[in-house]
Formats: C-alpha cells, structure tokens, sequence
C-alpha cells in the first residue's frame, strides 16, 4: 500500500517562474483540482515545488488540493548556516516535503552522495517527504540503469537508516540524459528501469507507503504508456501550463475510470 494517491502527479518550477507567475500557476491549478473528477474523487494527488521566496504564497493558494514542497532543504536543522533554508522551516510553515539529490544541485552546486544523505536525512528527521531523484548520467542497459538507481537511493537514504529515521520517499526516476530534453526516454525504457527500482522501493523497511514517479521531460500522453510501472510522474516544464496538468488528469480519469475505481495492472496505491 501507497500513502499517497493511486497516481501522483508534481512539477518543479525550478527558477523559471516569477513569484507572481507561480502564484496565478497555483490558483489556476487549484481551480482545476477542486473540480477535477480525478483529484475529487482521490485518484490522483498533486504536488508542487516552487521556489523558496514562493512557499509560502503557494501554500495559501494551493490549500487543499496539492502539498507543497521545497526544491533543496539544509543538512543542518538550525546554526550560522547563510542562505540555507531548513527542513525545520519548512515544516513549520507546513510544507509536505523536500527535494534532494537533483542532477542540477550535483552538477551546479557540487552536491555528492555524502550530501544528499545528509539532507534526505534531514527530511525525514522534520517530517517531510524526500523527493530523492535518482537516475543514471549517460543511458545505459535498462537492467543496469535500474541498478544504478537502486544503488543511488539506498545510498541516500543509508544516514537515515543508521538514525534510525522512517517515513515514506518518494523516489523520481530522472535520467540525466532525457531531463530538458525535446522527449522523453523511450516508454518500454522506463518500464524496464522503473518496474525493478518500484519493487525494491516497496520493500524498504521504515519506508512502507514510498512511491516511484518518472521525470525527465514528462508531459501529457506519457502516463498511459508507462501507467503499470510508476506511480506517477514528476513533470517537467509542459506543466508550466495549467492546461497540460489538467490534460494529465484527463488521463488519470481514463486509465481509472470516471468513478476511480478502475485498476491499472501492476500499478500502486489502493488499486493493487
């Protein structure tokens, strides 16, 4: 059992939106999920990640109809840290979660597993759910590809064990080579890579109800040919339109039926 959604569907704005850019995206979204057949009715559940200055505007607007989270968190809870935003911050203002391990903070900003430990420690240590991405730099054997990513997610998660922390993750397949890319990886290669990474994620002990979503450019149409493999999709920059996440949950409603009662062979949540 998942604790989040049959489908879960989230979008990073990176530092692509303005601040009121990001807030006319969360209203128009949420407008859309307050009527929505598939979030009313539970079978799928959104989430966002806005820039830091944005959390908080986004968590008024988004109320109650998608959790919000951060798109990086401190290793440290509190100390003489400049420009480091912390997990207990964000929890205090009621974000749901954090995400760690983003190929751009590794290459951009230096983050190595070590630090990513860190920080999906700190996660779960304050409540929040880690959004740890995983995904192998340049393409390789599916097989290979998801034993890379298994690899990478026991590792971030290795300090958390050691501390005795639990909580669900959710795990968001990104290879590095299809992220901003004009497609994404072929379907039949994430359904090879994803499958394996989602029963290992299922069997981790303190982290019963965790999730595996695929990114790297994701967008409408993709869910349905990868729907029994995932548990739903970390979207890329086709959702900066309101209209594309609607367009996704026009497929949610279809692969589960207009009531959500439907099932998707081999897919998580409620319906397995």
């Amino acid at each position: 059992m998942t604790a989040f959604p049959p489908v879960l569907l989230g979008t990073s704005t990176k530092m692509y939106f303005t601040h009121g850019r990001t807030l006319a995206w969360c209203r128009a979204v949420a407008e859309i999920a307050r009527r929505h057949p598939a979030t009313v009715g539970g079978s799928a559940g959104l989430f966002m990640v806005p820039g830091y200055l944005s959390v908080p505007g986004a968590l008024e607007a988004l109320e109650g109809t998608a959790m919000v989270g951060a798109q990086d968190l401190a290793a440290e809870d509190f100390g003489p840290f400049t420009g480091e935003v912390s997990g207990a911050q964000l929890a205090e203002l009621g974000c749901s979660l954090a995400e760690v391990g983003h190929a751009e903070r590794r290459r951009l900003f230096g983050e190595d597993d070590a630090v990513v430990r860190a920080k999906t420690a700190a996660a779960l240590r304050n409540g929040l759910v880690p959004l740890v991405c995983v995904g192998e730099p340049d393409r390789l054997a599916p097989d290979a590809a998801a034993q890379e990513c298994i690899r990478q997610l026991d590792d971030a998660l290795a300090a958390a064990g050691a501390s005795g922390l639990s909580g669900p993750v959710i795990a968001a397949y990104e290879p590095q080579w299809a992220i901003g890319a004009p497609e994404p990886a072929e379907p039949d290669y994430i359904r090879s890579v994803c499958a394996p990474l989602r029963e290992h994620v299922r069997s981790l002990p303190g982290h019963e109800g965790s999730a595996v979503i695929y990114g790297g450019s994701a967008g409408p149409g993709l869910l349905t040919l990868i729907a029994d493999a995932v548990d739903g999709l970390f979207l890329g920059r086709f959702a900066h339109d309101p209209a594309a996440v609607e367009d996704i949950l026009d497929e949610v409603s279809a692969l589960l039926g207009p009531d959500g009662t439907g099932t998707i062979s081999g897919a998580g949540g409620a319906h397995v």
